[in-house]
């Protein structure tokens, strides 16, 4: 288990290691639970974890609702830099996979409604 400021963190392996070139994989992914953290004090944390990342590195945030505010947050100040996806959607946990791109040539496109 590692931290960052604080905030224990675990990490985890990726399942899709094997299929990529060993300059193109990602680290093992830290995960970040925010659930038991104080509302004022999550974006703060995740967005110091966003910004401790290399470049093709992410992380998996939990939290306990839908962060789609949190989302558009990183559409208006990291467009084309942040990749995002929903890897379980509620009703009680959410897990969203969230990355640094290489380049802001790769886009982030809008989450649709369900």
């Amino acid at each position: 288990m590692t931290s960052w400021k604080g905030f224990p963190m675990a990490t985890t392996q990726n399942s899709a290691r094997a299929s990529r070139t060993q300059a193109d994989e990602p680290t093992p992914e830290a995960i970040l639970d925010v659930r038991d953290v104080a509302p004022p004090k999550r974006h703060p944390l995740i967005f110091g974890t966003y910004e401790s990342l290399g470049p093709n590195q992410r992380f998996v945030l939990v939290n306990d609702h839908d962060p789609k505010p949190l989302f558009y947050q990183f559409h208006a100040e990291h467009t084309g830099e942040f990749s995002w996806e929903y890897l379980e959607q509620g009703p009680k946990t959410w897990r969203i996979r969230i990355g640094k791109r290489k380049s802001s040539a790769e886009r982030t496109p809008l989450p649709t409604a369900r």
